[in-house]
């Protein structure tokens, strides 16, 4: 069996390095990413603008395979928007059953249906400021339509991937999707912000995982700033994460309590020392055979009952 093959050692000036000159090679390291990923486009099953808008709103906190599984059977019952304008949300239900949050989206798409019908004549409007009034749709969901659509997005859909992976490649050192949106338009060509996010987004499917990201297999490893050590750039905190913070963060405010207890950095002398062994064997072991236990300070002793006399 042949070895794996070594992991490149990349040093800290490297790094640096790498991160900042990032930006200005934003277009070109877009570029060979599009060769890895020459099919790049919307994973989303549709035939119209129509199933294309109701098929975005569905997918929030979805796959996109989930929707692809669910939307044959609702677009063979409501093919066009003046149909699913006509049905009631409980009607849908069923329809989008196996999808997160299902309630929320049949009502959705629904109230989306109806204002195609009233106020577009039944047709997915073409603009930004439009679309953003629909029932379901935000920015992120008006940019897809946009883009895929009409080539003419007004900025780069930011999902989960294009945040990890922009982070990643040292385009953004921000969090915040509108904040990392802005730095992307700023670095890349406006024709390329429906292409770009497609090509991140099949990266991140594909390569550039959350977990255990596949470096030896990406094409810009030579450029990106955390290659070979990305899993934890650009990630949620995962509960493990947490559990650690939250451990230190308790550790610390334990010690500043007992600091401030103390009212000095003395170290406790030797009778002190043995009066808190003492105190922590009689919490464990409890009293000693024979031995008072420990009054609480505070507590009152009990009176001793009168005797009462013989007759």
């Amino acid at each position: 069996m042949s070895e794996p093959a070594a992991i490149p050692v990349i040093g800290r000036a490297d790094r640096r390095e790498r991160l900042r000159r990032a930006p200005s090679i934003a277009p070109k390291t877009l570029a060979r990413l599009a060769k890895q990923h020459p099919n790049a486009k919307t994973e989303l099953d549709y035939r119209s603008p129509f199933e294309l808008v109701v098929s975005v709103v569905l997918s929030a906190q979805t796959t996109d395979v989930g929707v692809n599984k669910a939307t044959p059977r609702l677009f063979a019952k409501y093919p066009d928007a003046a149909a699913l304008a006509a049905a009631e949300p409980i009607e849908i239900e069923p329809y989008v059953a196996t999808l997160g949050f299902f309630r929320m989206k049949a009502k959705a798409i629904v109230g989306l249906a109806r204002a195609l019908v009233e106020k577009h004549g039944g047709e997915v409007p073409q603009t930004m400021a439009e679309l953003v009034k629909l029932a379901g749709v935000g920015r992120k969901t008006a940019n897809v339509v946009l883009g895929v659509l009409w080539n003419e997005p007004e900025g780069v859909v930011v999902d989960t991937h294009v945040i990890r992976l922009s982070q990643r490649l040292g385009w953004t050192k921000n969090r915040d999707p509108e904040k990392i949106e802005r730095d992307l338009c700023a670095i890349l060509p406006r024709p390329e912000w429906d292409h770009a996010a497609h090509v991140l987004i099949f990266h991140g499917r594909r390569v550039c995982f959350a977990r255990k990201p596949a470096c030896p297999e990406c094409r810009v490893n030579d450029v990106c700033p955390a290659a070979f050590e990305a899993e934890h750039v650009g990630r949620k905190s995962l509960p493990g994460d947490l559990k650690a913070r939250a451990a230190k963060k308790a550790g610390a405010k334990t010690s500043k309590t007992t600091r401030s207890r103390a009212g000095s950095t003395a170290p406790p002398t030797k009778a002190g020392r043995k009066g808190d062994q003492e105190r922590a064997r009689t919490r464990k072991e409890g009293p000693k055979q024979g031995g008072r236990a420990p009054e609480r300070a505070g507590a009152r002793r009990p009176t001793a009952s009168p005797r009462t006399p013989k007759s």
